[in-house]
């Protein structure tokens, strides 16, 4: 089992500050999840820490997420989230940098309906802000994105920016084209990565996890070093698994991968991507 620095979970407080998911659709994640229930579904593993990412759009949540971390140290950094078109952007984005742990914003792109909202002009200030501070981008996409993301990577070729979730391929109906061919595309942007997360919640019901063999070894093949494991905890607990399981999925997906790059996949990415140091 590799040592963990797991690039993607999540804590929330059901009714707590400006939370409005998961609600009770969700009947397996409708509860708190707090540092004390990540610690009991790691029992057992090497972690290195984790990244702690947004849920909720609302500042009120960054800031509880901010306060929750700052003493825990399984908790290495934040991704949180700010309203990119307000006119004090770049104000509240200087305000966050300045918190030792903050490492990046996610504006949760797949919620907007229109596909094309983050290449507005009205956003550059917050993006250039954003670049100023040293802050990373995490990409919440659905396929219907990944042309306007290869667009504002050129448009941003300083920004790091990440891929969350492979960009959430259409895998309960076996479908892999045009991501295929897209999700290529996008990698030849050198400042473009990729987490290998949340892909067992894109698929059915019920259904096996192996059936993700092509989408976990079209990631790794275009994106190579720049992948980066991500639980998706406690989210991927929807489809009835537990936290070792995706390690395990993974680690049999991705196929015969040498030390090296099994520690750059479940440590090392995160860690030279979001800034972290180097694997000790």
């Amino acid at each position: 089992m590799p040592r963990i620095l797991d690039s993607h979970q999540h804590f929330w407080r059901i009714g707590g500050p400006g939370q409005v998911w998961p609600d009770a659709n969700w009947p397996r994640i409708h509860r708190d999840f707090l540092p004390h229930d990540l610690r009991v579904a790691t029992q057992g593993l090497d972690m290195a820490g984790t990244i702690l990412v947004q849920s909720q759009p609302d500042d009120r949540d960054t800031d509880w997420m901010i306060d929750l971390a700052a003493d825990d140290p399984l908790v290495l950094a934040v991704v949180g989230w700010v309203a990119l078109e307000a006119a004090d952007a770049p104000a509240r984005i200087a305000q966050l940098a300045a918190q030792p742990k903050f490492v990046g914003l996610r504006p949760m792109l797949q919620g907007v309906e229109d596909s094309d909202w983050i290449l507005r002009d009205d956003l550059s200030p917050a993006i250039g802000a954003m670049i100023e501070q040293g802050l990373r981008f995490d990409a919440l996409i659905q396929p219907r994105h990944l042309p306007v993301i290869a667009r504002f990577a050129e448009r941003w070729p300083d920004l790091p920016i990440v891929i969350d979730h492979g960009a959430k391929p259409f895998a309960a109906d076996l479908i892999l084209d045009p991501w295929r061919t897209e999700m290529a595309a996008l990698a030849r942007y050198s400042n473009i990565w990729c987490k290998l997360s949340g892909l067992r919640t894109e698929q059915a019901q019920g259904q096996a996890s192996d059936a993700l063999a092509p989408y976990v070894r079209h990631i790794l093949s275009c994106f190579g070093d720049r992948v980066m494991w991500g639980s998706d905890w406690p989210v991927l607990l929807h489809m009835g698994d537990s936290y070792g399981d995706w390690i395990d999925d993974a680690l049999r997906l991705a196929g015969d991968l040498d030390a090296v790059a099994c520690a750059r996949l479940f440590e090392g990415a995160a860690r030279a991507f979001y800034g972290l140091g180097e694997v000790a």
